[in-house]
């Protein structure tokens, strides 16, 4: 598992445009330096709680992106490990990220599901932090990617929750839909990881709950063409 994960974001690297050169590490810094601007908004997934800020998905997604010949800066991340929707838009305001970006990341949720809120007052809030990631990418919502949370009940950590596994899962599934039906009436781009987090329930960091740099590259591998895209729109 580790490996494949390993390979699949070097073979993402690499091959994407197997006719792009290499970027040198001048070239790297030029395009940092001077490529799209991208914003991460989201909680402890985005973040990456545990693991090493390169490790972060966001980071290693613009990593990948620049490798396959797109220039792209890295990421400026407004995330907090614990956020809901509505302490991400708080973060947001005091954060107060300069738009526009030429892409924007949304992934948040999965502690309003975990606090037990009701999935409806997620709906309304989702939708008006769907509004907020539009206006940062000038108002095109082909610039935006929503990503789903993942399953935390597949983890170690989830196996210890009070609520039986099944009940996690069809809670985390019905929030997340919820959150891609708002997206695709937005005309957001919208990325499932959750499948592909219940086969990495082992490949999680010291609190037995958050994916390693490892489970990050495999979602980075599922984000990226979207990601692509969007830097492609106009």
């Amino acid at each position: 598992m580790r490996r494949t994960a390993l390979a699949a974001l070097a073979l993402l690297a690499a091959g994407c445009m197997s006719d792009a050169p290499t970027p040198t590490d001048s070239a790297r810094l030029n395009a940092e330096a001077k490529g799209a601007r991208y914003l991460a908004l989201g909680d402890s997934y985005t973040i990456g709680e545990g693991v090493p800020a390169a490790g972060r998905w966001p980071v290693q997604l613009a990593a990948a992106l620049r490798l396959s010949g797109v220039p792209v800066a890295d990421p400026q991340i407004v995330a907090v490990t614990g956020w809901t929707v509505d302490e991400l838009d708080a973060g947001i305001d005091e954060a107060d990220p300069q738009g526009p970006f030429d892409l924007v990341t949304l992934l948040v949720g999965v502690n309003d599901q975990y606090r037990r809120r009701p999935a409806e007052g997620y709906r309304e809030a989702y939708r008006a932090m769907l509004r907020r990631a539009i206006a940062f990418a000038d108002d095109a919502p082909g610039r935006v990617v929503a990503v789903s949370f993942p399953d935390w009940g597949a983890t170690p950590f989830g196996a210890r929750d009070d609520r039986p596994r099944d009940q996690i899962a069809a809670e985390v599934d019905a929030f997340n839909t919820t959150a891609r039906a708002e997206a695709e009436a937005a005309g957001v781009a919208w990325v499932d990881v959750t499948e592909l987090s219940r086969a990495q329930g082992g490949l999680v960091v010291s609190d037995e709950l958050h994916p390693d740099a490892e489970a990050y590259a495999a979602w980075t591998e599922r984000i990226a063409p979207a990601a692509r895209a969007a830097l492609a729109s106009e």
